[in-house]
Parts: structure tokens; sequence; C-alpha cells
């Protein structure tokens, strides 16, 4: 069956009623038959059948052999850095975001675990910085922002012959654009906040192991941390997936449009979208993805922040907003909000500067859209002009 056919009915109807919706089992408890004798749950943080049912989506949906839902992305990458133990090393990409940035940094780097980063779109740098003590690579494939590519298929093949876990954050790709668990990745995650819930009405995160062993390993986890996500939005991250195909392919394809129009834009410096065939990785991103998603991200020629500020609060159709994947198309400054955490000279050696904006390309008309950017551009040009003009008088 094709990946559509697949996914509904992967959502199962309720044995109890046969409701076509799965139901929203809200109780923090289930009556025991007796001691240790129950119908499979136990204590709503232990399991849920609601938050099953969307863990067991998820992972048909990547290829994996388990998925476990956490209350938000950040927690899902907690969970799976507590795999690891002092002394052990984190190989993480460069252009990284900023929430992961600080959490590696400020909470697990003081329990002994170290951090190395490395532009991970060129497969030597992996080679070069792996050590001994590397346990894990952390990759973004794209990344946030700046949409690097990284090759998950050849990085599997390292993390597989030095003995470590690659993990792949799949959330600017969804399961519909790429599975990097079919490229050799042990562990995928998302944050479920974007494409899969895809209305930005909630806040979850997900993993998806490849084998049962690890899929125990995350279990005890979050069972003993706790960081669980709730039914409701578990159900309300279901009724998001049961769209994701048509959501993703409209998001792309109107993003490719955008992404195009903005080459012609004089202002504009560089374009970063996977879809451009003079995109950096273009050719490693059409050999691991089918569909390229709803993120841009570009450069203004004048690297200014103050700038960047006066494009982002232009726009009508484009909300100034963190978070993307959803209905609505988003726009951001990541210096000054996603990434503001990461210092500034890191942010720059990874590509991230002060005039970069991030779009996230929603369900609107692209062509609405892009005249809304035509717009904006044009205003801006000509004050950029104007203040060019009165500095040479000066």
């Amino acid at each position: 069956m094709k990946l559509a056919t697949t996914l509904l009915h992967s959502i199962p109807t309720d044995p109890l009623t046969g409701a076509i919706s799965v139901p929203i089992y809200q109780t923090s408890t289930f009556v025991q038959e007796a001691p240790g004798v129950n119908k499979g749950f136990d204590y709503a943080r232990s399991n849920n059948p609601t938050r099953k049912v969307l863990e067991d989506l998820v992972a048909v949906l990547e290829g994996g052999s388990n998925g476990f839902a956490f209350a938000s992305g950040l927690a899902a990458i907690d969970a799976v850095v507590k795999l690891l133990e002092a002394g052990d090393e984190i190989l993480a990409v460069d252009d990284i975001y900023g929430g992961a940035f600080r959490q590696f940094t400020h909470i697990f780097q003081k329990f002994g675990i170290k951090v190395t980063y490395a532009d991970t779109t060129k497969v030597e740098n992996v080679i070069d910085a792996i050590t001994p003590k590397t346990k894990l690579i952390w990759l973004e494939s794209p990344t946030n922002p700046t949409l690097k590519i990284s090759d998950i298929r050849e990085i599997a093949k390292i993390a597989q012959s030095n003995n470590c876990l690659l993990c792949v954050d799949n959330t600017f790709a969804s399961p519909i654009g790429q599975n990097p668990i079919k490229l050799g990745a042990d562990l995928v995650i998302h944050s479920a906040t974007k494409y899969l819930a895809g209305h930005s009405d909630l806040i979850a995160g997900i993993v998806v192991a490849k084998t049962p062993e690890l899929g125990e390993k995350i279990k005890f986890i979050q069972n003993a941390c706790g960081a669980i996500l709730g039914p409701f939005d578990s159900w309300l991250t279901i009724r998001g997936i049961e769209t994701l195909p048509l959501r993703f392919e409209r998001h792309s394809k109107s993003a490719q449009q955008i992404a195009e129009f903005l080459t012609t834009v004089d202002c504009i410096k560089n374009v970063y979208y996977p879809g451009l065939i003079d995109h950096q990785n273009f050719e490693v991103a059409v050999n691991q993805q089918t569909q390229f998603g709803g993120v841009i991200a570009f450069d203004l020629h004048e690297d200014s922040a103050e700038l960047a500020t006066e494009v982002v609060c232009f726009t009508k159709l484009f909300k100034l907003a963190e978070s993307l994947g959803g209905a609505k198309s988003l726009l951001c400054h990541p210096a000054t909000m996603t990434h503001k955490s990461i210092p500034r000279e890191k942010r720059y050696q990874s590509g991230v500067t002060d005039s970069l904006i991030r779009l996230s390309v929603g369900l609107e008309d692209a062509e609405d859209l892009i005249e809304e950017l035509r717009n904006v551009f044009k205003t801006i040009g000509e004050k950029v002009k104007k203040v060019n003009q009165t500095t040479t008088q000066n």
C-alpha cells in the first residue's frame, strides 16, 4: 500500500465501541483485575491507550520498532541524551537548533557529557571529529535554520563502525519527506509541534527507535522521568497526522515556488532551500528526501539585524512567531528569536547571520504569499536606496 493509505489504516477503530476516531482516555489510572493483572495499562504515566496509538503510528511512519511521545521536542531530546553516561561525548551538527544547543551546553555538559560541533555536511569532518568516547552523533537534516543537508547513509556507516548511536532530528523533513531509520539511523526525533500535529495548537515531541532493545531503553527513561504527552494532545497529534501527506505536499510545492522567487530579489544575498538546484547539498537531498518541506531561509545583502527586523515586522500574511509547520505562514529572525541562546560568533560560523530570516510556508495560496513578499522587498529596497543616497550626499 502507498504511504497515505498505510498511515490512515494504521490508526485503529475503537474495539469497544467501533468509534472511527481514537477515544481520548482522560484517566490517570486503570482498574486492575488482581494485583499486577490488567488489560495492558496500569498507570497513565507508564502508558495510555490514546498515547499508544500515536506512538505506534509514528513508529510505522518512520519504519522503526517503537515510538514514544513526550511533552515537547526538547523532552524527546532530553530522553535520548539520557542514554549516555558521564564521560561520553556527543558529536553534533554545527547549525543546531538553539534549544538543543542550550540543553547540551548548559544542562548535560555539567554532568560530564562533552559536546563537539562539526559541519556534518562534509563526511570527512565527522571522521575527523569522532573520538573513542563519542557515543552519539546528533544530526539535523535539514538543519534549523540554514537547511544544510547531511549524508545520513554515510554518517550511519561511520557511527556503526565506531560503535556509537546516530540520532536524526527529522522535524523539517517529516516522515513524509524522509525516513532516517531506513537510511541507517538508530533513533529519530521530531518536534511533533510542527508538521506532525500541523495546526500550531500543541507542544509535543516524538522519539522513534530502530530496534526493540533500544526502544526498551527509551521506554524506561520515559517512564522514569515522566515527561509524557497527555491524552488530549496525543489525540490532536493523531488527528493532525491524518492529513500530513496532503499538507506536507502543499507546504513543499509552495515553498519551492517561493524559494525560486526569492532568488530573483535584489536585496537578498543567499537563499537556503534544499529543493533549489544550486543548494550546496542538492544532490544529497535528492538522494535521501522525496519532498523538501516548507521552510526557507535567506540572508539580506546588508548584514543588518535592524533591516531584518523591519522585514519580519512588515508582513501581514507571514505572522512573526517562533515555530513552523502550521497551516498559517510564519517567519522569524533566528538571531534574536530561535537561536538567541547561541553566541554570535558560533552563530556566524554555522551561517546564522544577523540578517538571516526564516520562513515557514503555510497552506495559503503561494501566489498571495509571493505577492506579499514582492511588496515587502520593494518597500525595503526603496528605503535602503534612500538611506544610501543620503549617506553618499553627506
